[in-house]
């Protein structure tokens, strides 16, 4: 306990020297979440700190969500703890297969989930989030045709909303694919008066039995706002921790102990305190490529 607090003390402090924010996302582990000047979502967190005059970014998840801190803040340092932390999703998906989509359905606008590469976002028509892959659907209105890449299940929930034919790359997080319909029936009826709370990445079945499907953002709030005192969270379990915390009177179930993202966990406080040490190490993306991962971006963002 005291080597943890002396090492949070020493990344505060350098944090200051640096100018750095340490933004950590809701599946990190505890103690880095609690050491974060901003949790939240990748997105939100990239453009959260391009609003702040830090000159340093200490990304604490994935190497996509670096990227997309990279792209957004093309001006600043941006640090990923610990190289090693990737996404298997991300990786199930390169440019050269988004150019061959684009080439086999040609005039097809292709939509990108942001958990995505920055090559592959450059690739991309616009870019959506687990929270408004609806709106940006709805918003080709010209468009009766529309390609999501990387994850299946969050197509096929997209494909739920609307009328337009959606086709879609067969990736997927292993974390939520993996959760199954009988694990969540026996989960339920564990807990018959708790509410169920399920991520789009998970399977349509799995979806089907939720009583709220959501993004970790929206999950955020809605436990917040409800005035229901149990639920299950069908999502990596680090997002319990901010719900129990800043939810006292409130109980939270993983809908399963195996819903963990190994490289969500690889983070530590040491990697951290490492990072701001030695300003590595360093991601960064090619300007030609950051540009029209950018544009992706900022298309989604004017919707």
């Amino acid at each position: 306990m005291t080597e943890s607090r002396n090492l949070v003390d020493a990344i505060r402090k350098l944090k200051e020297t640096r100018k750095a924010i340490i933004l950590a996302h809701n599946y990190q582990p505890a103690e880095i979440q609690e050491v974060a000047d901003l949790t939240g979502d990748s997105l939100e967190l990239s453009r959260q700190a391009a609003e702040t005059d830090a000159q340093v970014i200490v990304f604490c998840g994935v190497h996509f969500m670096a990227e997309t801190a990279a792209i957004l803040n093309p001006d600043k340092v941006v640090l990923l703890p610990n190289i090693q932390a990737g996404c298997a999703m991300a990786d199930m998906i390169n440019a050269r297969d988004v150019r061959r989509v684009a080439e086999e359905h040609p005039g097809v606008p292709i939509v990108t989930y942001v958990n995505s590469t920055a090559e592959v976002k450059a690739e991309s028509t616009i870019c959506c989030t687990s929270a408004n892959v609806n709106s940006v659907v709805a918003s080709f209105t010209d468009a009766q045709t529309l390609y999501l890449i990387p994850d299946q299940n969050l197509a096929l929930y997209a494909a739920r909303h609307t009328s337009k034919k959606i086709l879609y790359w067969k990736g997927y997080c292993p974390v939520h694919h993996n959760l199954t319909a009988e694990t969540v029936r026996s989960r339920k009826k564990q807990y018959p008066k708790a509410v169920f709370l399920a991520h789009p990445e998970c399977r349509p079945e799995v979806l089907e039995l939720a009583d709220v499907v959501t993004s970790t953002s929206g999950m955020l709030r809605y436990v917040r706002e409800s005035d229901r005192d149990t639920f299950i969270i069908g999502t990596e379990v680090g997002i319990l921790h901010p719900m129990r915390r800043d939810n006292p009177g409130k109980t939270f179930l993983p809908v399963s102990e195996d819903m963990v993202c190994p490289d969500m966990k690889k983070t530590s406080l040491e990697d951290v305190l490492r990072s701001l040490e030695t300003l590595s190490p360093r991601i960064q993306v090619p300007e030609e490529v950051r540009v029209r991962a950018l544009q992706a971006v900022e298309r989604m963002l004017a919707i």
